[in-house]
């Protein structure tokens, strides 16, 4: 039995973070014309490659992982029909009337957890371009078109090198950044470097405002001195989700 959901409509700013309280969840199996879904809003990309962009989010619920400065909350998701979903993108996306978001990105928690094959081939097919965010743990094998935007996490042991199937789809590789968090400081070299694969550098949010600037300075300092593009989250500071 589907779970009641409440109306997926734009989302006011996510100020709820998980901080590694969730419970890890393994990959699903299935068809995909159900997924467990967190929200559904239209934003701006504020990260990555396509930063700046107007973007429908598909955020989706649960993560195979728990990471101790995860600034979102993805564990409240409600069981959701594919084409609810669906229709749910496309009356988003037409919010702006003269320019319709043609930006689905696809997040979470880990959206590769869940099977969302059929989800990107609908949207591919409806024109829309689409991008999903992953750890880069686990993989899918997506319709050609999709974006894949690999954010490696550190397992307290160091980074591994990215699986080489997600590797070969990669697109981007963000890393995560802090002057203060000993596992963050660095750029691991994770398989991008013989794969031509562009780095971008994200400061971590430690709800923490002081901290928070010494990040952005310490990402600054990478960008210019090793030549990474730097990833601040524009959204954040549009105030919006």
């Amino acid at each position: 039995m589907l779970k009641t959901a409440p109306d997926l409509s734009i989302s006011g700013f996510q100020t709820d973070t998980m901080l590694g309280k969730n419970p890890i969840r393994p990959p699903m199996q299935g068809d995909g014309l159900a997924l467990d879904v967190q929200d559904i809003f239209l934003t701006v990309q504020g990260e990555g490659p396509r930063a700046g962009e107007a973007a429908v989010f598909v955020r989706l619920g649960g993560c195979n992982l728990a990471c101790d400065f995860c600034d979102t909350e993805f564990e409240s998701f409600t069981t959701r029909p594919l084409d609810v979903v669906i229709t749910r993108v496309e009356e988003l996306s037409k919010q702006a009337p003269e320019k319709p978001a043609a930006l689905v990105v696809i997040t979470g928690g880990e959206p590769l957890r869940q099977p969302i094959e059929r989800l990107c081939e609908t949207l591919v097919a409806k024109g829309f371009t689409v991008q999903i965010e992953t750890n880069g743990t686990i993989y899918r094998t997506l319709p050609p078109q999709v974006e894949w935007v690999c954010s490696p996490k550190n397992s307290g042991k160091g980074y591994k090198p990215i699986r080489l199937d997600v590797l070969s789809r990669t697109n981007a590789i963000k890393f995560i950044v802090s002057s203060h968090h000993t596992l963050y400081r660095e750029v691991a070299e994770v398989g991008q470097s013989g794969n031509r694969i562009p780095v971008y550098i994200q400061p971590m949010d430690e709800h923490d405002s002081q901290k928070n600037a010494e990040n952005v300075a310490y990402a600054r300092t990478l960008a210019q001195t090793k030549g990474y593009h730097l990833s601040l989250q524009m959204h954040k500071i549009m105030g919006m989700p």
